[in-house]
């Protein structure tokens, strides 16, 4: 990781954020977690996902009971 002296601030943010892609690559393969999702995921959005996580539970509970 050296770094180029002609290098410019946004040239250097843009090179660490392409480092961190790939290294969290690797984690992703392991699947994400609920915080990540709901993260990327705006209130409204969270909302849904929520309702439709309870309709999908009683749904399995009528189907399966």
């Amino acid at each position: 990781m050296v770094r180029d002296n002609n290098e410019t601030p946004e040239m250097c943010r843009e090179r660490l954020k392409q480092e961190e892609s790939k290294s969290s690559m690797a984690s992703s393969a392991q699947g994400s977690g609920l915080p990540d999702l709901v993260g990327g995921l705006s209130w409204k959005g969270t909302g849904i996902l929520v309702t439709a996580m309870i309709i999908g539970f009683i749904a399995f509970l009528y189907l399966f009971n």
